[in-house]
């Protein structure tokens, strides 16, 4: 590495790398004048220089001599650089261009050699960034693993999604505030919020569950008025109540939406949340994992119905049920294969739950579309082989709402004009 000079930081991101050589294998100077052109045309800046002493025959390759524009006599020596551009060929990635003008095989041999340090260089400094950048994310919990699954970690991120449902709260309860994105103690404020709005139109009570990987059971999080808060937060039978409920309207307030984050988390694919609880709670300031849970479901309704809930409007986005002569050509990708395991599962999960609501509860309405192609990972939306066409996430939502309208608003508007029909059928007629 004596050889090499470098004039600036290699980047952390270096996929791709272009590569001239001179000297009997550059006929007619084809390669070394293409990436010279590169290099003009794509305004690359200088990223190192190798000294040609050690790898250039200057026996067999000599100088070039030319004549600028101006008449004036310019020598050409033969050099081994190194330069870095942002190309759009590339798909907006950082390439390395390489320049070596080599007439032997043993320069190209060391040549060789100065590439695969590169590209060794490159690629440490890639996985030192990525694993600073988790160490950061990952806060005070210190992972026990070998190296490469710290730096590979989960397969997909839930972060855009929860940040969409954050800001979407933010805007619903920011006031007067300036601040465009969330502050840090945007929870609190939505769980005062919402305790002092209790009762009012738009406002009702909430309750969230997630899963706690390092208590191996569910945290309930909820905001009730009085006494259901009392039955609530109550402790009962077999069960440590004060390790797995958080009274958003007491000292849990800080955590509405850091639960609410890790609802919003698949389990295994994504990331787990991370949450730390108070100093002075039940877990004594411990940061642990929180994350979905396929059949939290049958929990919630289990807390709901224990606060005297009578009636129960569910909200899914699985269809109903599937009948003979509907298989389609299973996608292989891993995205798809997860999301059917994650379908599957939830369909299950709610399948049971609302076997159990119509038992516990007086009323029990599910909010369903009729098909539903799209999985759970398929946030720019789907093929469907039924319809022969693309299905978006707007298409299912409004799928939702014909269903909610079909079962709430047609039933009420249709009895209303028969009331008004069989009124005016008593009406005596104008032609008696």
């Amino acid at each position: 590495m004596d050889d090499i000079t470098f004039h600036s930081e290699p980047p952390s991101n270096m996929p791709t790398m272009v590569v001239a050589f001179g000297g009997w294998v550059d006929a007619g100077e084809a390669a070394t004048s293409a990436l010279r052109s590169l290099v003009r045309q794509l305004a690359a800046t200088p990223l190192a220089t190798v000294d040609p002493e050690a790898f250039v025959d200057f026996t067999t390759i000599r100088p070039i001599v030319r004549l600028n524009a101006e008449g004036e006599r310019t020598i050409r020596w033969p050099r081994i650089a190194l330069w870095t551009c942002l190309a759009l060929f590339v798909s907006l990635l950082i390439p390395t261009l390489l320049l070596a003008l080599t007439p032997s095989f043993e320069s190209i041999r060391r040549v060789a050699q100065v590439m695969v340090a590169v590209v060794i260089l490159g690629a440490a400094s890639i996985a030192f960034a990525v694993g600073v950048a988790r160490s950061q994310w990952q806060g005070k919990r210190r992972p026990q693993a070998v190296p490469w699954w710290t730096i590979a970690g989960a397969p997909f991120e839930a972060t855009h999604a929860i940040g969409v449902f954050s800001q979407s709260i933010w805007q619903l309860i920011r006031g007067a505030a300036r601040d465009p994105q969330p502050p840090e103690n945007s929870g609190r404020r939505y769980a005062d919020v919402l305790a002092d709005s209790l009762g009012q139109p738009g406002f009702r009570e909430l309750m969230m569950v997630a899963t706690d990987l390092d208590a191996r059971g569910d945290i309930v999080a909820g905001l009730l008025r009085e006494p259901y808060r009392h039955d609530f937060i109550a402790p009962r039978p077999g069960r440590e109540r004060r390790a797995e409920v958080l009274d958003l309207a007491g000292a849990g307030r800080d955590h509405a939406l850091e639960i609410m984050a890790a609802a919003l988390s698949p389990p295994v694919v994504c990331e787990p949340r991370l949450v730390t609880f108070a100093s002075d709670g039940f877990w004594r300031g411990e940061t642990h994992r929180l994350c979905d849970r396929p059949g939290a479901v049958i929990r919630l309704f289990e807390e709901l119905a224990a606060v005297a809930v009578s009636q129960v409007v569910v909200v899914t986005a699985v269809p109903t049920a599937f009948a003979p002569h509907h298989l389609r050509a299973p996608r292989l990708d891993i995205r798809s294969r997860l999301g059917e395991f994650l379908a599957a599962a939830e369909a299950a999960a709610l399948h049971d739950a609302v076997n159990f609501a119509r038992l516990r509860f007086d009323s029990c309405y599910v909010i369903r579309p009729a098909h539903n192609p799209i999985g759970p990972f398929d946030v720019s939306g789907a093929y469907d082989e039924a319809s022969d066409r693309r299905h978006s996430t707007g298409e299912l939502l409004e799928r939702g709402y014909e269903d909610a309208y079909h079962q709430f608003i047609d039933p009420v508007v249709g009895a209303s004009g028969d009331q008004l029909a069989r009124a005016n059928s008593r009406e005596p007629s104008s032609l008696a």
